[in-house]
């Protein structure tokens, strides 16, 4: 056959399949009576096609329902006047069996309310002290707060960080409301957020002259330990028997261990005899500095604010750091060699 035959034929036949009748395609789909019908037993309260098809249906028999009748607060008071004051009683609770009771607690639906009832708390509180005049933070009494860990322990509950400084933040705007004006409540409810024991709570001993005019004090550095025994006089200076150019080679050691008496301006008017052991000469220096310094403060108690801008007064807790297992040092790890 040809080729133009053959492409003469294929043209013909789509011509004849598309003007051919779709009857089938066209004819709707007929469901069985029997899907239509409804369920035996069902609720309705509006007229619906549903209802049109099952009044048709004998088979199908509605269930027959009332509802529940209103409820008559006045006749219901009414009636208790008159019956006498048990009915009354009766009706009083009933009346509190259908009132919906209001939780205390704004967040009594949540999982644990104890953090959000907190929260709410203070700032409630810090709405009625707005107003309030307020001092410097450097002027605050010194508060220890709870850290995040120990208030999760407290309530037992996951606080987020966040939400925690946020709350943490109030509690330290309202410890800024002035000392004379903050109410009582205020100061109890701030209670809650403080440490067990707090940066006043620990007083040391008060130290004393003794009878021969001695005054006592004992310091540390690293591993080194001193005691010092200060007495007014010209200025003499004895660490274990020895000066101090004997007993210390470096003039800076010289200088650590009476650095309180010369920061303050009192090398000629006092006498220090001093017991060290331990550590090295630095650390033997330093000790005497801290020992000084409490030994001063014993005579001059007015000296501890030009002490401590001296650095004389408190405790410096650095240490070596020991060595690990593998290390070279603390830190240090050996060399690494390839071949």
């Amino acid at each position: 056959m040809a080729r133009g035959e053959l492409s003469r034929t294929l043209w013909s036949a789509a011509e004849g399949l598309r003007s051919a009748p779709r009857s089938q395609c066209t004819r709707t789909m007929r469901l069985p009576y029997r899907s239509l019908q409804p369920a035996a037993r069902f609720i309705s309260t509006t007229p619906s096609r549903s209802a049109e098809l099952t009044s048709e249906t004998p088979e199908a028999q509605l269930e027959p329902f009332t509802a529940a009748p209103e409820i008559e607060f006045e006749a219901d008071e009414g009636g208790d006047k008159d019956s006498g004051g048990g009915n009354n009683q009766k009706s009083n609770n009933q009346l509190l069996r259908t009132l919906r009771v209001v939780p205390a607690s704004r967040s009594y639906f949540s999982a644990k309310p104890t953090f959000t009832d907190d929260y709410l708390h203070v700032s409630a509180l810090l709405r009625s002290v707005a107003t309030l005049p307020t001092i410097l933070t450097t002027e605050a009494p010194r508060v220890a707060w709870k850290t995040i860990d120990q208030y999760r322990i407290m309530t037992n509950e996951p606080v987020k960080t966040q939400r925690f400084h946020r709350m943490m933040h109030i509690v330290k705007r309202l410890n800024l409301v002035h000392p004379s004006l903050m109410p009582e409540h205020i100061k109890t409810a701030m209670r809650r957020f403080m440490k067990d024991s707090q940066p006043g709570d620990l007083v040391p001993a008060p130290q004393l002259v003794d009878d021969w005019g001695r005054a006592r004090g004992v310091g540390r550095r690293k591993t080194s330990s001193a005691v010092v025994w200060l007495v007014e006089g010209e200025g003499e200076a004895l660490v274990n028997g020895k000066s101090l150019s004997q007993f210390f080679g470096r003039l800076h050691h010289r200088e650590s261990a009476v650095w309180a008496l010369k920061a303050t301006h009192r090398l000629d008017k006092y006498n220090m005899f001093g017991l060290v052991q331990g550590g090295g000469s630095t650390g033997q220096a330093e000790a005497l500095t801290l020992a000084v310094a409490k030994a001063l403060l014993v005579h001059e108690p007015a000296l501890k604010p030009a002490l401590r801008r001296a650095g004389c007064v408190t405790r410096d807790p650095r240490k070596v750091e020991r060595k690990k297992t593998g290390h070279v040092k603390a830190r240090k790890m050996p060399t690494w060699v390839k071949r």
